[in-house]
């Protein structure tokens, strides 16, 4: 359990790690702001929800109120024309009426406090969405600046991943470099010492070897000449004939 709890412990710094290194600030950010702007917009989405019940209510309690006025009015003819039955009827539908009435007033009355509260909570939710709009824009320009100075740093020090391949890239341009230049100091030094023909500074085979017998000829003559003035006009071996 001990050796899984670790590699465990460590599978999670490195998903960790990565996430964090995949994670934009800023992309997190406006992912907030949204969530909070459709949040406000819901309660919005509410307030007028509340509003237009209270108006529909307020519609029926105006109707109520009409139909009140008609029946007082209808109960009064029938007592003038002695029909107290139809008055006493007339009566009644207002006094349903009148429930009716207390009923619709009761609930405008509550949707009128839930709009209220609606209201407060819309102006207080739209202010810290404006305050968290402003600060989240702060807070993007600050990790854009610091993120450029990063890369500047980097780029200026070399520990960029980029400036590592050209610091590579260059390290082997120079080592290949240093392998050509050994190598043409090795066959010159080859070529001084003969053992490779430099067959674009000296004379071709043929030539060589013309201009090595014009110098075993001119030692031949000078030989000659030599032993002619030693041996006098006619040589040692005329004098030895002579005797």
């Amino acid at each position: 359990m001990g050796l899984l709890s670790r590699m465990s412990s460590i599978l999670k710094a490195k998903m960790s790690s990565a996430l964090n290194r995949a994670e934009d600030p800023g992309e997190t950010l406006d992912y907030s702001y949204e969530k909070q702007l459709e949040l406000l917009r819901n309660v919005k989405r509410g307030v007028v929800e509340v509003v237009t019940s209270k108006r529909r209510l307020q519609l029926q309690a105006a109707g109520l109120k009409d139909n009140l006025g008609k029946l007082e009015d209808q109960a009064r003819r029938a007592l003038s024309a002695g029909r107290e039955d139809l008055a006493r009827m007339a009566l009644e539908h207002k006094q349903v009426i009148v429930q009716q009435l207390q009923g619709l007033e009761t609930q405008i009355e509550d949707m009128e406090k839930e709009q209220e509260k609606l209201s407060t909570a819309e102006t207080r939710l739209s202010a810290k969405v404006e305050a968290f709009r402003t600060h989240k824009e702060v807070v993007k320009a600050q990790y854009s600046s610091a993120a450029a100075q990063v890369k500047i740093g980097e780029a200026a020090t070399g520990i960029s991943e980029e400036m590592a391949d050209v610091g590579l890239a260059i390290d082997r341009a120079e080592e290949k470099t240093r392998n050509m230049q050994a190598r043409a100091a090795a066959i010159d030094e080859l070529v001084d010492a003969g053992t490779l023909d430099d067959y674009t500074g000296k004379p071709d085979e043929i030539e060589r070897q013309l201009a090595q017998i014009g110098a075993s000829g001119g030692v031949e003559d000078e030989l000659a000449e030599m032993k002619r003035q030693i041996g006098g006009p006619a040589g040692p071996k005329q004098l030895e004939e002579g005797k």
